[in-house]
C-alpha cells in the first residue's frame, strides 16, 4: 500500500482544510498534525472528541500518522453508550478542542489539547508509515440490536475506498469538497476529511447545513458536495423557488449522496431544476463503500450503482445459496467481499464470526441487481421486507410512491403482525399542509405499483425519528 497521505509528505501550496474561520495549508496540516503525533504512541488506542472542527481532522490524522488507532466519539452521544464505547475500546487518552468541556468519563482520562495551527518551532519529520493492516480507525456501530459494536477499520480498507472513489467519481486534486457532515463517522470523516487529503484536494466544510451555505460554497470553488437525504430534501424543497441555489448546483461537478436511500421523488426535483442528477454509492461502517454510481455512467434514480473497483458483490437467498438472477427484481441479501472490509469487532469474536459468510461479508441488506449489475436497496432484512400475504415486499418502493403524493411531506413503511396475512404493511405518514385520508393513499400506491402493496394502516406523526446522519429508525416508531 503507497502512504495514505502523499501530499503531507511533499506538501502542495494549496489550501488542505478550510473550516471558514480556522484553515490550513498542506504544509500546515504537515507540521500540526506531525507534531502532535510525536506525542502518540503507536498501536495505543485515543479517543477524539469528533466535533465539526478543524481540530478534529488535525487529530484524526494525527493518529493515523501516529499509527495509534483513533476512536472517533459522536458529541451528542449519551452517557450509557459512551461509558460502554469509552469501557469496550479502552483508550490511553482523548483528543479535543481547547477549552472544550467533556462528559466525566472522557474527563477521567488523560487529555492532549490540539492545536489546529502550524507549531512555532520547526516541525518534526513525519513518522514512518505503519504497516496496511495496522488498525487506523475504531468506528461504533449505532447498535440497533445491542450495545455498539467497535468496527475495527484497517489502513488498507480506508486506501482501497478512497482509491476506488477516486476511480468511480474521477477524484483528482483539483476537487473542492464541500459538505457539512459529523466527524464522527465514515461519510463525514472517512470520505469527507480522509478523502480529499489523500487526492491531494481540498475539503471546504460548513459547520452546520444550511442551503445558503451551500449554494455561497458551490457557488465560490467548490466541485463537489456531500450530503444525506435530510440535506437533499431540503434543497429540493426550496430549489425551485431559488435561481441562485439553482445556478450554483448546476455548477458543480458531483452531487454525490448516502447514509441513507434518497427518495426517487428528490432526485426528480432536484433534477429538473438544476438539470443534476445526483450519484448515490452504498457502504457500511464495516465495509466502507461497496457500490456506487459512477460519474461516467448513468445516474438512475433509486440505484446504488455497480460494484467499485476491487469490491465483489453477491446476492444469497435465506438460505444462502447465490441468486444467480440479474432480473430487476429477484430480491436477495447483500454479501460483500474484498480490501474494503473491516478486521474485526473490537473484544467480539463471536459477533465477527457471525457476520462473514466464508469470506463474504453479511450486509443485512437486501437488495435486487438489473441486467447490467446496478443494485438497488430494497432495505434491511430486519426491518424493511415485509412477508405479507405470500409475498415479500420491499418498504422502500412503496415509501417512494407515498413521497410522491402531493400531501406527504415524510413515509416510513413498516411490517406488524397480522392473523390472516403474517405481516400487515404499516405506513408512518407526516403529512404536508393537508392531511390525506387512509383509503386515499391506499388508493394511491395501489394505482403506482400493486394492490397487494398497500398499506392496510396509515399512521400520522409530526415527525419521524431519526439518527444524527438522517437515518431513520424504524424500531423507534413502533417503540
Amino acid at each position: 500500500m503507497s502512504t495514505l497521505f502523499p501530499a503531507l509528505s511533499t506538501p502542495p501550496a494549496k489550501t488542505a482544510l478550510d473550516f471558514g474561520d480556522h484553515s490550513l495549508t498542506y504544509a500546515g496540516l504537515a507540521a500540526a498534525a506531525g507534531t502532535l503525533a510525536q506525542e502518540l504512541t503507536p498501536g495505543e488506542r485515543v479517543a477524539v472528541w469528533a466535533t465539526p472542527t478543524l481540530h478534529t481532522s488535525v487529530a484524526v490524522v494525527a493518529a493515523l500518522l501516529a499509527g495509534a488507532p483513533a476512536v472517533p466519539v459522536n458529541p451528542k452521544v449519551g452517557e450509557r453508550e459512551l461509558a460502554h464505547i469509552v469501557g469496550d475500546s479502552k483508550p490511553a487518552l482523548v483528543l479535543a478542542e481547547p477549552e472544550t468541556a467533556l462528559p466525566s468519563v472522557l474527563d477521567a482520562l488523560p487529555r492532549t489539547d490540539v492545536t489546529a495551527a502550524p507549531p512555532a518551532a520547526p516541525a518534526p519529520p513525519l513518522p514512518a508509515e505503519p504497516g496496511e493492516e495496522t488498525p487506523a480507525l475504531i468506528v461504533y456501530t449505532s447498535g440497533t440490536t445491542g450495545p455498539p459494536k467497535g468496527a475495527v477499520l484497517p489502513r488498507r480498507a480506508l486506501a482501497c475506498t478512497l482509491d476506488a472513489l477516486e476511480d468511480a467519481w474521477a477524484w483528482t486534486e483539483h476537487d473542492v469538497l464541500v459538505h457539512a457532515l459529523p466527524l464522527f463517522h465514515v461519510h463525514g470523516l472517512i470520505l469527507g476529511v480522509l478523502g480529499p487529503l489523500r487526492r491531494a484536494g481540498t475539503l471546504r466544510h460548513l459547520g452546520r447545513f444550511s442551503t445558503d451555505g451551500i449554494r455561497d460554497a458551490l457557488s465560490g470553488e467548490g466541485t463537489m458536495l456531500f450530503g444525506v437525504p435530510t440535506m437533499y430534501h431540503r434543497i429540493a424543497e426550496e430549489v425551485g423557488d431559488d435561481e441562485r441555489l439553482a445556478r450554483a448546483l448546476a455548477g458543480a461537478r458531483l452531487l454525490v449522496s448516502g447514509s441513507a436511500p434518497l427518495p426517487v421523488h428528490d432526485h426528480r426535483r432536484i433534477a429538473a431544476a438544476t438539470g443534476q442528477q445526483i450519484v448515490e454509492r452504498y457502504g457500511m461502517t464495516e465495509t466502507l463503500m461497496n457500490t456506487s454510481v459512477r460519474s461516467d455512467g448513468e445516474r438512475r434514480p433509486g440505484t446504488v450503482g455497480v460494484p467499485l473497483a476491487g469490491v465483489e458483490v453477491r446476492l444469497v437467498d435465506e438460505d444462502g445459496r447465490s441468486v444467480g438472477e440479474c432480473d430487476g427484481e429477484t430480491v436477495g441479501e447483500i454479501q460483500v467481499r474484498g480490501r474494503n472490509l473491516f478486521t474485526e469487532y473490537l473484544n467480539r469474536p463471536d459477533a465477527t464470526a457471525e457476520a462473514f459468510d466464508g469470506g463474504w461479508f453479511r450486509t443485512g441488506d437486501m437488495a435486487t441487481r438489473d441486467p447490467d449489475g446496478y443494485v438497488r436497496i430494497v432495505g434491511r432484512k430486519a426491518t424493511d421486507i415485509i412477508k405479507s400475504g405470500g409475498y415479500k415486499i420491499g418498504a422502500g418502493e412503496i415509501e417512494n410512491v407515498l413521497l410522491e403524493h402531493p400531501d406527504v411531506r415524510e413515509a416510513a413503511v413498516t411490517g406488524e403482525p397480522d392473523d390472516d396475512l403474517g405481516e400487515r404493511i404499516v405506513a408512518w405518514i407526516v403529512p404536508g399542509s393537508r392531511q390525506p385520508g387512509e383509503q386515499e393513499l391506499a388508493e394511491h400506491v395501489a394505482s403506482q405499483l400493486t394492490p397487494y402493496k398497500r398499506p392496510r394502516v396509515v399512521r400520522f406523526r409530526d415527525a419521524l425519528p431519526r439518527n444524527d446522519m438522517g437515518k431513520l429508525m424504524k424500531r423507534a416508531l413502533h417503540e
